[in-house]
């Protein structure tokens, strides 16, 4: 089975349930042989408003008390930095607080109707609008991945899809084909590795963030790494939706790397 790299825990300051040690002990109980705890560093506090900064020497000590509790996993500091091309001081800041041996990049926010909202909130938008949504999303990733914010994963590429109406308006890649395209290259170009993202094994039409296509035009723009994450924020929640995903990036191309840290590649 492969790592799990994108992991929260009680650091995080939207998982009440998390709990570093207990995934752990999970993660041994399932066969993960690797593991990244990716914290969130978010800095939009109008947005979300039990928003807490991280405490990164807090979770740096935790890190490495698990580290000494389950030497026969592998535990990779870790995490996701939230709109990182708005908040470059602020992010600075973060990763200088410590080591951390995964960044993710993400984006969660976009600008709507003259504010920042997070693509959650899609779900309080008109379904007429979500196309318009998705492309404000895809827009702002893409100027995620043209900056210079220094990210080793660009995490669930299509992160709206989760709160999709779709009852009302079917979620087709195809629709947005140029826009995908225009991230993945720019993705490519600077080398980042691509997030599979399973949202805690979420059906696969709202949980797999991205799905099929958009890994076939990863590969097609020069995509050579693919990471794996759950986004689990309960421990019970971790690796959930693998073998979905497995099954799908083994069919663009990628596969498993014998660093059990590693990405899949091509």
């Amino acid at each position: 089975m492969q790592g799990d790299f994108h992991v929260h825990t009680q650091f995080s300051w939207d998982a009440p349930r998390g709990d570093m040690e207990a995934t752990c002990r999970r993660a041994l109980e399932i066969g993960l042989p690797a593991i990244a705890f990716t914290e969130h560093a978010d800095f939009v506090p109008e947005v979300h408003g039990g928003l807490l900064p991280l405490d990164a020497v807090s979770y740096l000590s935790e890190v490495e008390r698990c580290r000494t509790l389950f030497p026969e996993l592998r535990i990779l500091s870790g995490v996701e930095l939230g709109e990182p091309h708005r908040f470059a001081q602020e992010a600075s800041a973060v990763l200088g607080a410590g080591r951390f041996d995964r960044v993710l990049g993400s984006v969660h926010c976009v600008v709507w109707e003259g504010r920042l909202r997070d693509g959650s909130q899609l779900k309080t938008v008109a379904p007429a609008e979500a196309p318009a949504f998705l492309r404000a999303h895809l827009e702002e990733t893409l100027a995620l991945v043209e900056s210079a914010q220094p990210f080793a994963v660009l995490a669930h590429l299509d992160y709206p899809k989760r709160y999709w109406p779709h009852w009302e308006v079917p979620y087709c890649e195809e629709d947005y084909e140029g826009e995908f395209k225009a991230v993945l290259r720019a993705a490519a170009a600077r080398g980042c590795a691509l997030e599979v993202n399973t949202t805690r094994g979420a059906v696969p039409s709202r949980g797999l963030c991205p799905g099929e296509p958009v890994l076939r035009w990863w590969a097609e723009a020069g995509g050579r790494a693919v990471s794996f994450g759950s986004d689990a924020h309960d421990p019970m929640k971790i690796a959930l939706g693998f073998e979905w995903a497995a099954q799908m990036v083994e069919a663009a191309g990628f596969r498993p790397n014998p660093d059990p840290a590693g990405f899949w590649l091509r």
